[in-house]
């Protein structure tokens, strides 16, 4: 099947992050793929992508209000990342994502 995976990050790492990557998860699903989303705040990271996990990924979501820890990882793969402000996605992430994956 056929993945998408994401970062989501803020300051604190609470309500934003884990609303956008709630966003990235249902889109994902409703598009007929498989997803995974790390998240980074103040908790530190929580469900981090392997290499694996970008190597395979069709689309790479990147929401962030801070910068990412070990951004280096993506090296690479900038065809397949979508960088937007934790806001687009919470507001308009499936439509973004959708969109993307339709180029």
């Amino acid at each position: 099947m056929k993945k998408i995976v994401g970062v989501c990050a803020c300051p604190m790492g609470v309500a934003h992050t884990y609303l956008a990557a709630d966003v990235i998860d249902a889109a994902a699903k409703s598009l007929g793929y498989k997803s995974k989303v790390e998240t980074q705040g103040s908790c530190g990271i929580e469900d981090k992508l392997t290499s694996s996990d970008i190597e395979e990924a069709e689309l790479i979501v990147i929401a962030t209000a801070i910068k990412l820890e070990d951004n280096t990882r993506f090296d690479g793969y900038e065809h397949k990342i979508l960088r937007l402000e934790l806001q687009q996605v919470i507001k308009k992430g499936h439509e973004l994502i959708s969109n993307r994956l339709n180029k």
